[in-house]
């Protein structure tokens, strides 16, 4: 789980009262440009990265899912922003939005024919071996829908358009009171239209249960995101921190690990996998060498890997050989120059090269 850097660094931005109130005499279109690219990758992260649509589908995904998912993603990023908050608040909330997107709005997580007109229709074999008695719904799935939204919908995004911003902005909240509720209503509306489209589309509707439940589980999430202590500056340690690099191959491993084997064993990998890696990463995360080309390298390898994997899966609807394969290279050379943009980003006005001083400066925390 990546956190932003030391507080305590001299190069980390401060987040004063006067800071927050120079933040909002930024110009306009400063601060609205990371609003509007954040509410258009978060849709092209979670639906094309991976080969999920074909280059002529990209303009679409782009208009009707950036509502919905670009808008939760700012949302999230400036509910932890606003706060003061760290990465277990955005990585909680994520969570929180991929039960409510996946178990309420679309359903997907309860409706066993979700992908049968797709061409993954032969994976609902692989869904049914773990299904949870008396709720219905594939753990496996549960897994992969709310992990990708968590990964790829809301935290590679976020970081990516962080990265691109100076160190004296990018934990800066983007948005005021209005703001954020012009958003919200954005991202409602999104929301209902994609609900009324697809339960039109496929005529489906989860039992009370199945929405009780996801319900339920979407408050505690969002309870837990909230907790004060999120909100609290901890002290840097002087530990040994790896290259960003490293960080990156241990996020890749959880991908790789997910498709050891089918059914229960193959969850219980892909969980384990996913809490000794995210384990690890708090851990690094709390060493005065943590820098944002870390929490950038952690967010972002799943974005890599998923575009490198992108030739391989084909697109949900059938597509021409011509337009699948103009697709993936599109993810391939929109993911390089992301991500390369975001890294050459990131090292402008230095990380921290020494220990430091764990002392907490502002209210900023140190979250991991």
């Amino acid at each position: 789980m990546p956190t932003e850097p030391d507080p305590a660094d001299s190069t980390a931005p401060q987040h004063s009262a006067t800071d927050r109130a120079t933040n909002g005499r930024l110009p306009l279109r400063r601060r609205l440009l990371p609003v509007i690219a954040l509410l258009l990758l978060a849709p092209w992260a979670a639906e094309c990265s991976w080969g999920g649509f074909a280059i002529d589908d990209f303009l679409p995904v782009l208009i009707f899912l950036g509502p919905m998912y670009g808008g939760a993603a700012i949302l999230i990023r400036e509910t932890a922003r606003h706060l003061g908050a760290g990465w277990p608040t955005i990585v909680l909330l994520a969570a929180a939005f991929g039960v409510l997107q996946a178990g309420l709005v679309d359903q997907s997580l309860f409706n066993p024919d979700f992908l049968d007109d797709t061409q993954y229709a032969d994976t609902r074999a692989a869904a049914e071996a773990t299904l949870v008695p008396g709720l219905g719904f594939s753990l496996r799935q549960a897994f992969d829908y709310v992990g990708n939204h968590i990964v790829l919908t809301i935290c590679a995004p976020i970081v990516l358009i962080e990265s691109f911003q100076g160190a004296d902005r990018r934990l800066r909240p983007w948005l005021g009171r209005s703001g954020l509720v012009v958003v919200g209503l954005i991202y409602l509306l999104g929301s209902l239209f994609i609900f009324s489209d697809i339960n039109g589309d496929k005529g489906f509707l989860a039992s009370p249960l199945q929405l009780t439940f996801a319900t339920l589980l979407v408050l505690a999430l969002v309870a837990t995101a909230l907790l004060p202590r999120w909100r609290r500056p901890s002290p840097r340690r002087a530990r040994r921190v790896p290259h960003p690099l490293w960080v990156g191959l241990l996020v890749v491993l959880v991908r790789f690990g997910t498709d050891l084997t089918p059914g229960w064993t193959g969850v219980a990998i892909a969980l384990g996998l996913a809490a000794i890696v995210g384990a690890t990463i708090a851990y690094w995360s709390a060493g005065v060498r943590w820098g944002q080309r870390h929490v950038l390298v952690a967010a972002s390898a799943s974005v890599v890997s998923a575009a490198a994997f992108a030739y391989l899966v084909p697109p949900y609807s059938p597509a021409s050989p011509a337009a699948a394969v103009a697709g993936d290279i599109a993810v391939s050379v929109i993911t390089v120059a992301l991500v390369g943009g975001a890294w050459w980003r990131s090292g402008q006005g230095g990380q921290p090269a020494t220990t430091l001083a764990a002392t907490p400066l502002s209210r900023e925390p140190r979250s991991g």
